[in-house]
């Protein structure tokens, strides 16, 4: 099988190597399996798409819809990276699955809306597909209504033109779409358990992902939630472009 790619860009160390352990777990891949470029610490190489059976890209402490302005250095370069990229990733319908960073960058490049209309805060939601979506091959595989984890404080609220809405939520309408065959995008986590998602609540404390007094219901909802189906969807887009 040629390997994954994960394009990462989390600056806190424990962060990122727990993102990077969550996908390995999640998709049932080793180290050789998936590779890891992260993009907060220096630019993205040339990358062959020949030379991989997919790509990932993970969450971030970035917000593809805040004001150019008020962007860092690092995240316009970041953006700008994988905006060439997905376009390379589009034209080819090549394998792609963009998670929370990942479907705010997707929506904006083929020209949709990301916005703070539809934010939920960290913890688990319940997520149902579409009949789009329980028709899709890998979504198909899913429970009709299952929980996942979430944390974001933008979202999609109008889908690419063209784009397929595969799974909506009550406190987001759009929780994943697909760009043509291949191109998958979740505002959910797929690599998120109940232990990593109050790793990452622990790291991420003070941005805003949970207010102030909710955090007592929060941990209380993560404890009690039974999160399974996102981990069979990373397993099956494993699967299903995996190649020899």
């Amino acid at each position: 099988m040629k390997p994954y790619l994960l394009l990462a860009s989390r600056p806190e160390d424990e962060a990122a190597d727990d993102e990077y352990e969550g996908f390995l777990s999640a998709g049932g891949l080793t180290p050789e399996d998936l590779h890891r470029v992260r993009l907060e610490a220096a630019p993205l190489p040339p990358i062959r798409l020949d030379d991989y059976s997919g790509i990932i890209v993970g969450g971030s402490p970035f917000n593809a819809s805040d004001p150019e302005a008020t962007k860092s250095a690092v995240q316009l370069r970041v953006e700008r990276e994988l905006q060439s990229l997905l376009d390379l990733v589009v034209a080819r319908d090549f394998p792609f699955l963009g998670a929370c960073y990942g479907i705010g960058l997707l929506t904006t490049h083929g020209g949709g809306v990301v916005d703070g209309t539809w934010p939920e805060d960290a913890g688990p939601t319940r997520v149902r597909l579409t009949q789009e979506g329980a028709a899709d091959p890998l979504f198909g595989i899913l429970e009709p209504d299952f929980e996942a984890f979430v944390g974001h404080k933008e979202a999609c609220t109008v889908l690419p033109p063209g784009a397929v809405l595969l799974a909506t939520g009550e406190d987001c309408p759009v929780q994943a779409f697909r760009v043509g065959r291949n191109v998958y995008a979740t505002q959910f986590h797929p690599e998120l358990t109940n232990a990593s998602i109050l790793t990452r609540l622990r790291i991420y404390r003070d941005n805003g992902y949970v207010k102030p007094d909710a955090w007592s219901g929060v941990i209380a909802s993560i404890a009690a939630a039974t999160v399974t189906q996102p981990a069979n969807l990373m397993r099956a887009f494993v699967r299903r472009f995996g190649t020899e």
